[in-house]
């Protein structure tokens, strides 16, 4: 009912020309609602009396409704009505129509009384400031009828143009228009926005959220009915509140069959256009099913002109056609800055959000994935800093596994200038000083990124690259080897750092101080210590002076430059095939294959007069120390046999301070010897040639032994025979040998005790003692006969048996006695053997074990 008295106020104010005012407010139960504009008239009356006759034409509208009808509306709430005009007013009475048809002798028709067919003369008129009022007596409920009219009356503000106002029972609602975006006005009803859009045929509102957190932020409607003006029963599921003008039925609840509705979407595309890129999706209906075949029409007819017009933001800050843009979904600022060149049609970051991309896809835009967007970097060539914002743009969006397949096939720039696709192709290495590295395919340092290594690069150090077989194939030929690659290597060379060798690039070609190019490896630098301690005739050259100064000595020393001594490393070396001196032999002498092998090289080289000095660069340089501290090692090997200090090989020198063989081996004579301990005399004899000058030392009679180290020196002898360290076939008999007295005598006067039983008997200037149990191979080695091959022995004492039964006994027993006492011994009052052999003695002595094992005891050592 409030709708079609605020249609007839609307009509009425326009055609006055005024801006319209409808108030709504009650009096007990009569409901008032009154208007400004053309009051009412003649034709008016007969057009509200004839119900659904009207004196508005396209040139006259008074304010009664369109054709009448609707004014049939205020029958549900009341049955005396008022028009109260400054024209003159009327009042329509169901009771006084009741009355008159009754005087007359009608009778009651049978549909009731026609209440709006005789309308009666009124005195009364409008409330001062209104030019027409509608009362209604006797309203049934008209708090609810108050409370309906307050819930219309924002969609009426919004559907009829002509009224500035509402007024529902002393609350007033005004419409404040202000410029919006574009070609769109900003409309204000009661605390609520829109943006209002006006086509041809059609006005447009899109709603708006005003939260003060997101101003002006879109909040697209989803379901509605078609205005015409006012509301109809049609349902539309489009993003935008509809008024349009659509022929509707004769009730206005439904458009007429066959109505044209495409007219209604003329020019929307063109108001979408107008809207902040960021709310333009938020204008396109949604894709889904339509509510009815109205709906249904109204949408294709919007889709169709969306899809006709440019009005797609992009990043490039133009509008084009849905056909001719492609959105990345979410994509950043940054993303889309780089792309804006890359993908044609980019739709813009603040219109590319979930929702917006979804609605954009259905109107035509293509959609871009990750993998679409790898695809269309095919063939761009950018400088690599471009590159790296890219994989930092592109980490937002590369979240799992599936992601990261789809970079596959993502473009990489290298260090030589090209591009190359895919990073499972390419090589990651740390650090900014690596040259063009031609022979593999590097990544640019600035454009090296996380991404890269996740999809697939394989990580190296610039010490992997100049280890890379296909440079040492460049190598090959140093007469083929051009300048630049010489420059790349060197560079390279210089991240990584003096303190690593790398073997395979020795034969890289630099220019010498003598104006010859040699191989790396080959030369010295300028101011190398080493230079201090090799030969005269040394095949080392010295690196020109300009090669440093351009690269570094640190770069140099990488490709094989000597500073001091440089060192052969292999992981996992096979056989003595790195070119070291009597690298064979050392091998030979191992017990099993080495392990990861670090070997000082070029130890050949060295002046016998600098071997001081050699040694102390060796321990000084962390790399050549830690190599001469492994015992079994190459280096340590090398020198126990072939450095020489004071003439004297360092595998017969010994550190100070360690006594064990004092006397047959001098102390070297180092300030830093604990740092090349493993290089010195050890404690085993390793090989032939140490046995042979222990033996020759130990038989010099210059040379002052302890009985102690002369047992110690036979033990190690026999002992490294016994382990197969040393062949007796490899050692020629000494020419005299040392006794446990510590003297030297001819080794045909004495014995190698092979049982503790001799010790009491043969003299100690007559005897040779190491191990018992290793007597033989002592024997072999000395060319002395044992003492038990040598010499026989005859008791002469006469003694008793007795049963070890007294404490006394046994213990004098097991005191002099290494073996297990026997139940029964010989007890001699003075015990005295004779000796025939090589020793020719008779003397007492405490005991004697027979050779059949009769244990002889002499009363003497009894307590």
């Amino acid at each position: 009912m409030i709708t079609e008295l605020a249609q007839n106020a609307a009509d009425a104010a326009a055609r006055a020309d005024v801006p319209g005012r409808l108030a709504v407010w009650s009096v007990g139960d009569t409901l008032h609602v009154a208007n400004v504009g053309v009051p009412l008239s003649i034709t008016g009356v007969q057009a509200l009396a004839a119900l659904r006759a009207s004196d508005k034409t396209a040139e006259h509208a008074t304010s009664v409704g369109r054709y009448g009808v609707g004014f049939t509306a205020v029958r549900a709430v009341s049955d005396r009505i008022e028009i109260r005009s400054t024209s003159g007013s009327i009042v329509f009475d169901g009771s006084r129509t009741r009355r008159e048809i009754a005087a007359r002798g009608l009778g009651e028709p049978e549909q009731g009384v026609p209440v709006l067919r005789l309308p009666w003369a009124s005195d009364d008129v409008p409330t001062p400031g209104w030019d027409t009022e509608v009362v209604l007596h006797g309203v049934v409920d008209i708090a609810e009828v108050l409370s309906a009219a307050a819930r219309e009356s924002i969609d009426l503000m919004l559907e009829l143009d002509a009224l500035q106002s509402i007024s529902i029972g002393g609350t007033e609602l005004v419409r404040e228009v202000s410029s919006g975006p574009g070609a769109w006005t900003d409309v204000r009803v009661g605390g609520r926005r829109w943006w209002r859009g006006d086509a041809a045929a059609a006005r447009w509102f899109l709603p708006l959220e005003d939260d003060g957190l997101t101003p002006d932020a879109p909040a697209p409607l989803t379901r509605d009915v078609l205005r015409a003006p006012t509301r109809s029963d049609e349902v539309l599921t489009i993003p935008l509140l509809l008024v349009a003008d659509v022929p509707l039925q004769p009730d206005r609840r439904r458009v007429l069959p066959g109505a044209d509705l495409a007219v209604v979407a003329t020019g929307y595309a063109a108001l979408v256009a107008d809207l902040p890129a960021s709310h333009r999706a938020a204008a396109v209906p949604r894709p889904g099913l339509p509510a009815s075949e109205v709906d249904e029409a109204v949408r294709a007819a919007l889709v169709r002109d969306l899809e006709s017009a440019d009005w797609v933001p992009t990043t490039a800050g133009r509008a084009v056609r849905p056909a001719n843009a492609a959105v990345v979904e979410s994509i950043s600022a940054e993303l889309a800055e780089l792309l804006v060149d890359v993908v044609p049609g980019l739709v813009a970051p603040e219109a590319s959000d979930r929702a917006s991309a979804t609605a954009l896809v259905a109107v035509g835009v293509r959609r871009l994935g990750l993998a679409g967007i790898v695809e269309s970097l095919s063939g761009v060539s950018r400088p690599p800093t471009w590159w790296h914002r890219l994989y930092d743009a592109l980490t937002e969006i590369v979240h799992d596994s599936a992601d990261v397949d789809e970079c596959a096939a993502l473009p990489v720039p290298l260090t030589d200038g090209r591009t190359v696709t895919g990073p499972r192709t390419v090589v990651l290495v740390d650090g900014d000083r690596l040259g063009s590295v031609g022979w593999a395919r590097v990544v640019h340092p600035d454009a090296a990124h996380p991404l890269l290594r996740r999809a697939g690069a394989r990580t190296a150090r610039p010490a992997d690259l100049l280890a890379d077989p296909a440079l040492a194939a460049m190598l090959e030929d140093p007469d083929d080897v051009p300048e630049e690659l010489v420059h790349d290597v060197l560079t390279l060379a210089g991240a990584v750092g003096g303190e690593t060798r790398i073997g395979s690039v020795g034969s890289l070609p630099l220019l010498s101080s003598d104006g010859e190019m040699r191989a790396a490896d080959e030369l010295l630098l300028p101011d190398s210590p080493l230079r201090r301690v090799l030969q005269r005739d040394s095949p080392f050259g010295v690196v020109d002076r300009s090669v440093v100064d351009r690269y570094g000595a640190d770069a140099l020393r990488v490709v094989g430059v000597g500073h001091g001594f440089g060192v052969v490393v292999d992981e996992t070396p096979a056989g003595p095939d790195h070119d070291l001196d009597d690298e064979e032999a050392w091998w030979d002498s191992l017990s099993g294959e080495p392990g990861p092998m670090v070997a000082v090289r070029d130890l050949d080289l060295v002046d016998e007069a600098h071997w001081a000095d050699a040694l102390t660069q060796i321990v000084d340089d962390p790399v050549t120390a830690a190599a001469v501290r492994d015992r079994t090692g190459y280096t340590a090997w090398w020198l126990r046999r072939h450095a020489r200090v004071n003439e004297t090989p360092l595998g017969l020198l010994r550190l100070p301070g360690d006594d064990s063989l004092r006397g047959l081996l001098d102390p070297v004579d180092h300030p830093r010897a604990a740092e090349f301990a493993a290089a010195l005399a050890g404690p085993a004899i390793d090989d032939a040639d140490t046995a042979a000058d222990l033996l020759a030392a130990a038989a010099d009679p210059d040379r002052v032994v302890s009985p102690a180290v002369a047992i110690r020196a036979h033990t190690l002898l026999a002992e490294a025979v016994d382990s197969g360290r040393v062949d007796l076939r490899d050692i020629d008999p000494p020419e005299a040998v040392r006794t446990l007295a510590g003297s030297v005598a001819d080794h045909a006067a004495v014995v190698v005790l092979d049982h503790p039983r001799w010790i009491a008997l043969v003299p100690v200037d007559r005897a040779v003692l190491g191990s018992t149990a290793s007597a033989d191979t002592l024997a072999d080695l000395l060319d002395v006969e044992t003492a038990s091959t040598a010499l026989s022995v005859e008791i002469v004492s006469v003694g008793e048996r007795v049963t070890v039964d007294t404490h006394a006994v046994l213990a004098a027993a097991r005191a002099i006695s290494s073996w297990a006492v026997p139940d029964v011994v010989v007890l001699h009052d003075d015990l005295v053997v004779r000796c025939r052999g090589t020793v020719r003695v008779e003397r007492a002595v405490p005991f004697w074990v027979t050779d059949d094992g009769e244990t002889h005891v002499s009363r003497t050592v009894l307590p």
